[in-house]
This record gives C-alpha cells, structure tokens and sequence, in this order.
C-alpha cells in the first residue's frame, strides 16, 4: 500500500501562490504551478497532478520567474506523488 502524501502548502508560501495568481504579468505556466500549490494549503491528502508537476518544472528553471512564484512552484513540485522504481 502507497503511502499518503502529508506534505501541504504553508500559509507564508500560499500567500506567495496567490501573489503570483493575481499578477497581472505571470505567465500560464507559472499560475498554474501556484495553483496547484495553493489547492493544496491544508489539504495533505492532494497531490499535484503530473501537468501541474511539469508547470513548476519549467517556472524553476525560467530565469524570469520571481523568487516568490519559485517558491510556490517548489511547493507544488515536492507535493507530487513518487513513482516507484523497479
């Protein structure tokens, strides 16, 4: 049996994610990685879906991301569930 994600969104990084989605000048991308990162302030069974996973991905490596839409983007992506190696 796999285990349950307890990973959640923090209150000061949820703040940082809703930032991010009301920004005028934040791409797709980045909103949807925040998103999934503020879907999932105090929710510890949600999990980012892998089209959320790869949104925060490409928002790390974009050299034009802010600090703050990192930091949700990070978020999401340590909230994505791990696949099992053989």
């Amino acid at each position: 049996m796999a285990k349950k994600n307890s990973k959640v969104t923090s209150h000061p990084v949820a703040k940082k994610a809703s930032q991010t989605l009301s920004s005028g000048s934040t791409g797709n991308t980045s909103k949807s990685a925040a998103g999934s990162a503020l879907s999932q302030t105090d929710a510890p069974k949600k999990q980012t879906n892998p089209k959320a996973a790869t949104a925060a991905a490409k928002t790390l490596t974009d050299g034009r991301t802010s600090p703050a839409t990192k930091s949700a983007a990070a978020s999401a992506l340590s909230q994505t569930p791990r696949n099992k190696r053989s």
